[in-house]
């Protein structure tokens, strides 16, 4: 990072200044001109409460109670309320990373002041975020609408001593761990428990995660998908930059790119430069117009999670000339639509490289033999690493009914339309884990095929990675054990490390890899 803090409310906030702040590796703070906003805000819902005007949850009743009037003296109360009775949520707690990032997008959003919050309640959500004392959330129970309503209020019990914490790796009673740090229990003040868990929080933390992790996976697709050509001998020619100057999409032009680059000068390629081979199948030569796809996919969840996280999602909003509107601003459609997108874009990355995987071992390839293995009949080989691929494929297509076609009302019928955005984002970071595993059984097989090549060598960045796979994956000359092979394979995608070493080897070597569209889709 180029500066060593981070301005909440002020800052233009994106994936990867959110995840540095949650993960503490960038310092979050409130400036003067945030802080002086916050205080103006708080005032101008003070002098509401004590005005006899009407407006939604400071005087009033939530949902269906929107006509129930609250007297001045119950509040306070009514905030600390509705913590408790929104807090309904269940299944396993969604992990303490993602809770985090929902802490961090929680205090940017209020902090811009439009919520009434106070600045002690802010500072309370940050000293969380410091001091790793870690709210539990489970992870089902919104709807996305009305915003994150159970999640939100579970991550902000522990302000009022109650709910549970993660801390130095324990579960444990907010109060108690408060108690023991010297800390008293916040008393929330007029809309503060409304702006709290109004907001699209959990989708958005969701989405973010799959920003990060989509973009390794559609990077590490394109290098693996590369290393595929190679082992199976393919043409390098559909990678030709004039050919995607005539339907310019920018996802198909970064695959095409990468593809080309990575393929630049290689003796595979050269040694059947020849052949009689006219045309490859679609899973080889069409690499940019699926990859690319979901390159362009990303590239638009990327910008509506920025807009996104970026905005203030409670309701209802309070402004500075002292006037407030009960609107939408918390409705989850806009980024549970883009989500339920990406994870159809994310599950054809599975499917296109479950068909390479398939095409490696057919045998139709001179030198590579079928099903990966020069003695077969006695031995598999590698015939059910495509079961597994065609599995998990599957799954992927019943996953990827979209969340967001679904409404069911709620709240009595006043919320009467919800995105179910929530369930869009824990779908899609569930297929991308899928797909992560498919591409890391596809890099096992590209590995194996491209063992039979030898002498021949690739291009620099190619014949890198191929060595890194050998550090930890041999080649297979008879049945024997693979699960643990599988998992050394995927655990590459997982964490990451081929776009790392590829990166390394061409800044060491100069070998092309980076392409003219790189900033553009690392960015983030």
């Amino acid at each position: 990072m180029s500066k060593a803090f981070f301005n909440y409310g002020e800052d233009f906030l994106t994936a990867s200044k959110a995840l540095a702040l949650s993960r503490g590796e960038l310092k979050g703070i409130l400036n003067e001109t945030s802080r002086q906003k916050i205080g103006k805000s708080q005032q101008i819902v003070s002098d509401i409460t004590h005005s006899g005007k009407a407006v939604y949850g400071i005087n009033t009743g939530f949902g269906p109670l929107c006509t129930s009037p609250i007297p001045p003296t119950d509040t306070d109360k009514l905030q600390e309320n509705i913590l408790k009775s929104h807090a309904v949520g269940t299944g396993d707690p969604i992990s303490t990373e993602f809770s985090a990032l929902m802490l961090v997008l929680k205090v940017h959003a209020l902090a811009q002041g439009f919520s009434g919050i106070q600045e002690a309640t802010l500072n309370r959500i940050i000293w969380h975020l410091e001091t790793g004392v870690i709210p539990l959330v489970p992870k089902q129970g919104s709807v996305g609408a009305s915003g994150d309503l159970a999640p939100l209020s579970h991550l902000f019990l522990p302000l009022i001593g109650l709910g549970k914490v993660e801390y130095k790796g324990e579960t444990r009673a907010a109060g108690d761990v408060l108690d023991e740090l010297g800390l008293q229990p916040l008393s929330l003040h007029g809309k503060e428990g409304l702006a709290l868990i109004n907001g699209t929080q959990f989708m958005a933390a969701h989405g973010l995660m799959a920003v990060v992790k989509m973009h390794n996976l559609i990077a590490t697709a394109d290098i693996v998908g590369a290393m595929m050509i190679e082992g199976l001998s393919g043409s390098a020619r559909p990678f030709q930059a004039k050919l995607h100057e005539l339907r310019p999409y920018k996802g198909n032009r970064q695959s095409a790119e990468t593809i080309a680059n990575l393929l630049s000068n290689s003796d595979i390629v050269e040694s059947h430069a020849c052949c009689t081979r006219v045309q490859d199948p679609y899973s080889l030569r069409c690499i940019p117009q699926v990859h690319g796809a979901s390159w362009n996919v990303w590239l638009h969840l990327k910008e509506t999670l920025e807009t996104e996280i970026n905005s203030v999602t409670d309701n209802p909003i309070i402004f500075e000339d002292g006037s407030t509107i009960s609107g939408g601003n918390f409705h989850g459609q806009p980024i549970a639509l883009p989500m339920d997108y990406a994870c159809l874009a994310v599950s054809e990355i599975g499917n296109i490289s479950d068909r390479r995987i398939y095409l490696s071992l057919t045998g139709n390839y001179d030198g590579i033999p079928r099903l990966l293995l020069k003695a077969t009949g006695l031995n598999s080989g590698f015939m059910i690493i495509q079961y597994t691929s065609a599995a998990l494929a599957s799954e992927n297509k019943s996953l990827c009914f979209p969340a967001s076609a679904d409404s069911i009302p709620t709240s009595l019928g006043q919320e009467d339309h919800v995105s179910m955005g929530s369930i869009s984002g824990r779908k899609l970071l569930q297929v991308i884990d899928h797909v992560e595993r498919i591409i890391g059984l596809e890099l096992f097989c590209a590995a194996q095929a491209l063992d039979f090549h030898a002498p021949l060598h690739s291009t620099p960045i190619l014949d890198a990675i191929h060595q890194h796979i050998r550090q930890t994956v041999p080649h297979i000359e008879e049945d024997l054990l693979l699960n643990d092979f599988m998992q050394y394979a995927i655990d590459m995608v997982k964490k990451n490390e081929l776009t790392q070493l590829a990166d390394q080897v061409s800044t060491a070597t100069r070998a092309p890899y980076r392409t003219s569209l790189s900033k553009l889709f690392d960015a983030f």
